[in-house]
Formats: C-alpha cells, structure tokens, sequence
C-alpha cells in the first residue's frame, strides 16, 4: 500500500475544538466502510512562524482521492500537499 505524507493546516479553532479531530478522524475511518484500506498510522503537530498550527500526518492508502475525502469530511482544515513516502531511514540505518 502506498504511504503519504499529508501537511495540513488548521483553521483557527480553541484546543478544546481541535482536540475533537483526532477521535473524529478515527470514527470518520472506521464508520465508512470506503475508508476501509485507508490507514492512519501517525501525525506530528507544529506551530508555523505565523502562529497557525499544522500537522504531518502519515498514511496508507490506495489513492489520493481518499485522503482528500477523507480530510473534505473530518473539516476544520486544508491540505496543503500531499507527498508520496518514498521511504524511511532512520539513525539505526547507520549503524
């Protein structure tokens, strides 16, 4: 399956609000039987220079078409750009 790097950037919302996205993107995955091949395996959040908070969510998925989708349903942002992962390495790769 192929795996994608999504960068996303939140509307302005409280963090009682944006706290509700992660449970929300979940149920959103495993109510929609369409969503079925679509795996949210992480995400990492950052503050920009500007004060907007992003995430780098990591995926698998068959298409971009879900993810877009998926992120058109969850609301509350918008995709930046989305990166086909061509692999992963890490400080063990060096050893």
């Amino acid at each position: 399956m192929t795996r994608y790097l999504i960068e996303r950037v939140w509307d302005p919302m409280l963090e009682e609000e944006l706290a509700t996205m992660g449970p929300r993107s979940k149920q959103i995955l495993s109510e929609n039987e369409r969503f079925a091949s679509v795996v949210w395996e992480h995400s990492h959040t950052v503050m920009d220079e500007e004060g907007r908070i992003k995430s780098y969510c990591v995926y698998s998925s068959p298409n971009t078409e879900l993810i877009h989708e998926h992120a058109k349903q969850l609301g509350g942002h918008s995709i930046h750009h989305v990166y086909e992962i061509g692999g992963d390495i890490s400080p063990a790769d060096f050893d």
